[in-house]
């Protein structure tokens, strides 16, 4: 690596939420709460579908990784910033900024991915009920589902790669309460014109491309039922879909209201607080919107209680 190249920081410093300090113990227990039942409710979801055979189905399959790499996403931001706010030691390591902007961006993009994996689902579910277990086979699904992290990994290595080459001279403040990869190159005083190019053409094909493939899967369900258009018909594409719909519109709500508050460029709080919701609601709100709207996931969790009670008595 050419010297010039090389990074003169050694740690960085976040200066997190914009948190007054007579209110840090209220948000500390209040984030504190949220982790745990992001932790606790995805987990809950992975177990109830190892336990259910009924639920060992391509849907199920991927709603179980979906739930685990909402307790990975929310596991790479959420904990160091609890651990800022008691301790007030704001600083990180360079490479452990740079390696939690990875895992950040991997999940992230996995999460994306999966998503648009089960919208095909769903579509292959309805429009084509009688050929649904040939074509969502083992090998379809495990190949779905490498292919989902192998785009991811490939897209935060990339991003990663190139960020290490930056160089960092002497500005290692981040106003953020996690390693932003928009914030770290803005601190950058090398050319980030070739990262600035790989976030759009990556973020074409991570975001893009995968709402694109949602919106075209839910329109062909849409057209399939309004061929049959029977009470009985719509209200079984509400119970297969709802869930998921709740989902993506949450992700891509929330994906949406960060684009627009950094574009903006009015107010940092804005972007932090988006961020927030990108980060830590949504990992904690899919568990309840399938448990709540998902009769075989209801079904799976009254049985496990009810056999729980029998083992106690």
């Amino acid at each position: 690596m050419r010297p010039e190249n090389q990074s003169h920081v050694s740690e960085f410093l976040l200066l997190g939420l914009p948190i007054q300090p007579e209110q840090q113990g209220m948000f500390f227990a209040l984030f504190l709460g949220m982790y745990l039942t992001t932790v606790l409710g995805n987990l809950l979801i992975i177990l109830l579908i190892r336990l259910d055979p009924r639920l060992h189905t391509p849907m199920y399959f991927f709603l179980s990784h979906l739930a685990l790499t909402d307790v990975s996403f929310s596991s790479v931001t959420v904990p160091n910033m609890l651990i800022n706010m008691q301790t007030q030691d704001q600083s990180i390591p360079y490479a452990g900024c740079i390696a939690q902007m990875y895992f950040f961006l991997l999940f992230g993009c996995t999460d994306n991915l999966l998503l648009v994996v089960m919208a095909y689902d769903r579509y292959v579910a309805i429009c084509h009920p009688l050929h649904y277990t040939t074509i969502m086979s083992r090998g379809l699904c495990m190949f779905l589902l490498a292919a989902s992290w192998l785009l991811s990994c490939v897209s935060a290595l990339s991003h990663t790669i190139l960020l290490a080459q930056l160089s960092f001279c002497a500005e290692n403040i981040i106003p953020h309460f996690f390693c932003d990869l928009a914030a770290l190159l803005k601190l950058s005083c090398s050319d980030t014109s070739l990262n600035e190019l790989l976030i759009f053409t990556a973020g074409t094909a991570v975001v893009i491309l995968p709402l694109s493939g949602i919106l075209v899967s839910y329109g062909l369900i849409g057209v399939s039922i309004l061929k049959v258009p029977s009470t009985k018909g719509i209200c079984k594409a509400l119970s297969t879909c709802g869930s998921h719909l709740s989902v993506v519109s949450l992700f891509y709500g929330t994906i949406m209201a960060l684009y627009f508050s950094t574009s903006s460029g009015k107010s940092k709080d804005k972007d932090m607080i988006a961020s927030l919701m990108y980060t830590v609601v949504t990992p904690m709100l899919n568990p309840f919107i399938y448990s709540l709207r998902n009769r075989d996931m209801k079904l799976a969790l009254g049985i496990l209680f009810r056999s729980n009670n029998l083992f106690i008595q």
